[in-house]
């Protein structure tokens, strides 16, 4: 099924005219921004430099940290009074990243969403229910106005209240779902100890997290829905920007509007079609925030083109990072912000010890740090209050929830080299 079969299906002189027309387009926009204007003077390139696509490799690649040193605005090529909406993404320092939208960015996002979910036949006919976070992340409010797009009932029903979550289920007749895997997989569970089953249930959307082939069997047999992955990424708009189709075997991106390619992440040289690597995109369709070959750092490859639907070349699933960035419960987290939290609390030292778990299907996080003797009496009741402390300053900073504890001044590993500070206990399912 096609939102829009003649650009989903586009044949490749078609397709690679308008790739071109577009990144003509998106380079002019970007020589609005000064961090370009001087990527271009120091890289000699010109107006006339990209001719064709293969020179887009001409350009220097974009980075995470130079949207972090951008912030607030620094990354909008539109006036601010253009921007319509704001999102923002973790950031490493305490300073997130901002993302801006146009009007027409958000038309264009939401059209993008459309097709994924048109794609694998969720129709006006469906009652969606989108249990994601609605906050400055953009997976709630970007599958949401998809939906709305295509027509379908939407209940934004957000995170959290699992056995509400479940009635509403029940008694709304729900058809589709937008979840983490993880959070399925728990509602599978509660909605079994609650005695009910979900038989409204066909069609479940799933993403924000890595998650394996024996995962979606075991929620298509809990939940009796099919389990399509989505894939997306705040600086490229949000979700939707790739998406399983019903084949289920790779993840569609939308190269009319995203400009991909796979690079080995130590030399930066591109790696061949169904070789792993950290995949680049340049978003072709942006106004409020062009980029130029985004480092995403998501290690996948792409697949070759063969498609029943026709819809062009895949991405595998998302395998691993080339960075340290953590996805816990679908919310990234670095570690250096869990240490800029804790210098920033004289009670505590500097060492400090990541714990990530997966208990019942749910991503924990458990911070050791230890007790600064200088600062602290070493009272039961002065500790459960700083205990507390640290909890809520990571709770605001990283808007997740974590478990604390702290520890004996030198009790806690030192590294001669580079400290690893994380230990990650969740197990591949």
């Amino acid at each position: 099924m096609y939102w829009n079969e003649k650009i989903e299906t586009l044949k490749p002189d078609a397709l690679s005219a308008l790739q071109l027309k577009r990144l003509k387009k998106t380079l002019s926009l970007a020589q609005n921004l000064d961090f370009y204007r001087k990527q271009f003077k120091n890289a000699g390139i010109q107006k006339t430099s990209i001719k064709t696509l293969d020179d887009i490799t001409k350009i220097p690649f974009t980075r995470k940290q130079d949207l972090r040193d951008g912030y607030p605005f620094g990354f909008f090529a539109v006036p601010l009074k253009q921007v319509v909406r704001i999102h923002t993404t973790s950031g490493t320092t305490g300073k997130p990243t901002v993302v801006g939208y146009t009007r027409k960015d958000l038309d264009t996002w939401s059209d993008l969403i459309a097709r994924n979910m048109t794609m694998v036949g969720i129709t006006d006919e469906d009652i969606f229910q989108n249990m994601v976070n609605y906050g400055m992340f953009t997976g709630g409010l970007g599958f949401h106005y998809g939906a709305e797009k295509i027509g379908m009932t939407v209940i934004p029903s957000a995170t959290g209240n699992t056995k509400r979550q479940i009635e509403m289920i029940n008694d709304f007749g729900v058809t589709a779902i937008h979840c983490t895997p993880s959070y399925a997989m728990h509602l599978s569970e509660v909605a079994e100890e609650m005695g009910t089953s979900l038989d409204s249930l066909k069609t479940g959307i799933f993403g924000a997290e890595s998650w394996s082939e024996s995962t979606r069997k075991a929620l298509e047999n809990r939940l009796g829905l099919t389990a399509y992955d989505s894939y997306g990424l705040s600086e490229l708009f949000g979700p939707g920007v790739a998406f399983e189709c019903p084949e289920r075997d790779g993840l569609h991106i939308w190269h009319d509007s995203y400009l991909v390619e796979i690079i080995d992440p130590k030399t930066g040289e591109h790696v061949a079609d169904g070789e792993r690597g950290e995949m680049v995109v340049t978003p072709l369709v942006k106004e409020a925030m062009p980029l130029l070959r985004y480092r995403t750092g998501d290690i996948t490859m792409l697949m070759e083109d063969g498609c029943l639907c026709r819809r062009g070349k895949k991405i595998a699933r998302i395998t691993g990072r080339s960075d340290d960035m953590l996805v816990i419960r679908g919310i990234n987290v670095f570690p250096s912000q869990i240490e800029h939290v804790l210098l920033r609390i004289p009670e505590v030292g500097n060492q400090f010890m990541v714990y990530i778990d997966r208990i019942n299907h749910l991503d924990e996080m458990t911070v050791e740090v230890e007790i600064n003797r200088d600062s602290f009496s070493g009272e039961l009741a002065d500790l459960t209050r700083l205990q507390k402390k640290v909890v809520k300053e990571l709770r605001d900073t990283l808007e997740l929830r974590t478990t604390v504890t702290l520890v004996e001044p030198g009790s806690l590993p030192r590294f001669e080299g580079k400290a690893k500070r994380v230990i990650d206990r969740r197990e591949a399912e």
